[in-house]
């Protein structure tokens, strides 16, 4: 059965072709005139009227000497169907973007023809939603509706779904950038080692993404030289040997699934990378931690999905910032609406991060006391638009 393949389209915008492809010609000419605001004494309006041949001298110039901060003027919304869920996290971990992307929390995983969604991962999925549908309704029957207690089994039993499952989202950069990551990304792709299965079936993908952009017309060869030897962000190596900081800014080291990486970084503030561990580790849900006969049932499905590189696999994750940032992360994790594994943790690091601070009598203790005392509702400076009525939600003692 051959599988659906990624499609990638861009959405309306004035260099939209009406073929569907990019008119880079005209972007690029764009950014030219752009490049002689600095020294023009007239200004852009004047620009827009010089001669062909400067604008292209200009063009030119800035191409090749690297100045191509113009370049990043020329946004481009692109439509991106059938993407693979790790494709799309390596997209949105480079900082400069827009992202708009369907949840796998509140989106059932149905396998269609074409998809790489297996039988086994389907029928598993929809095995665990019915256990987690049980435990949620025992426990927080009163709480949730029986349409919330569906999305968060949902958002549970998508942990045995593999990495590669594909998702559809609306991504939002500039002619630069994108140029840009497909560099790092055929960088990656010729550097890949075609004996490790996620590296391998990783860099189809990307072929086959880089494939679709240069179908579009927006690949420039002149944008995608990296000089710098610059590479995709996302992948770290010998993260396990970093120290860990807490003070101004901070660095911290973690364990935690693919699907809380997914979560943790979009908060673009923030630097986030990821390793593979070298054996194996699966998050567990709190729901079912006190039912070591359901525990040991999970983490024996979580073996049959092990070849494909579920969600729930633990990954080793940098995270690292200023101190201000990771108290605006607190205003948006420590809620009970949020993801309950980034919650959790988002609540580990700053108890590790308070205890730090007031170890070394930092000036800084005193100010984040104030966060250290349940969710976000209990902040003095946070304002909640919508009471949960949750206790274990405020206290951060929820199990789903």
């Amino acid at each position: 059965m051959e599988r659906t393949k990624i499609k990638v389209g861009i959405l309306p915008n004035q260099f939209l072709k009406e073929n569907g492809t990019f008119d880079k010609e005209a972007a690029i000419n764009l950014a030219g005139k752009i490049a002689g605001v600095c020294y023009d004494p007239e200004g852009f309006y004047h620009l827009q009227d010089e001669p062909e041949e400067k604008t292209k001298r200009r063009v030119n110039m800035t191409l090749i000497n690297g100045h191509h901060s113009v370049y990043d003027h020329i946004q481009i919304s692109f439509n991106l169907q059938n993407i693979p869920k790790i494709l799309a996290m390596i997209l949105n971990n480079e900082h400069q973007y827009t992202t708009s992307e369907k949840s796998a929390r509140y989106t059932p995983i149905v396998r269609k023809e074409g998809s790489i969604i297996s039988e086994q991962e389907e029928r598993l999925y929809n095995k665990w939603i019915n256990i987690f549908t049980i435990k949620i309704k025992e426990k927080y029957g009163n709480v949730y509706s029986d349409t919330k207690i569906k999305k968060l089994a949902q958002e549970n039993a998508r942990y045995l779904i593999t990495i590669f499952m594909p998702t559809e989202m609306i991504y939002t950069t500039s002619l630069r950038q994108i140029n840009y990551i497909a560099s790092w990304i055929k960088d990656y792709i010729e550097n890949a080692n075609m004996n490790n299965t996620l590296e391998k079936q990783l860099s189809i993908s990307m072929k086959e993404f880089l494939e679709a952009l240069n179908d579009l017309n927006v690949l420039e060869s002149n944008l995608m030289r990296n000089e710098k030897y610059r590479k995709l962000s996302i992948f770290g190596h010998d993260l396990d040997k970093k120290e860990e900081y807490f003070g101004d800014v901070y660095s911290t080291i973690y364990k935690g699934s693919f699907a809380q990486y997914a979560q943790a970084h979009r908060h673009r503030t923030l630097d986030y990378q990821l390793e593979l561990l070298k054996n194996k580790e699966y998050f567990i849900p709190p729901i079912i931690e006190d039912d070591k006969a359901l525990v040991d049932e999970w983490l024996g499905d979580m073996q049959l999905v092990k070849d494909i590189t579920p969600v729930g696999e633990l990954v080793q994750i940098s995270e690292n910032g200023k101190y201000e940032d990771f108290i605006l992360k607190c205003k948006e994790r420590l809620c009970s609406s949020a993801q309950l594994e980034i919650m959790l943790q988002t609540r580990n690091t700053l108890l590790k991060y308070k205890k730090a601070l007031e170890d070394k009598n930092s000036p800084l203790a005193k100010d984040i006391e104030k966060y250290s005392h349940g969710a976000r509702c209990t902040f003095p400076d946070f304002d909640c638009s919508s009471d949960c009525c949750f206790k274990e939600g405020k206290t951060l003692t929820r199990r789903i």
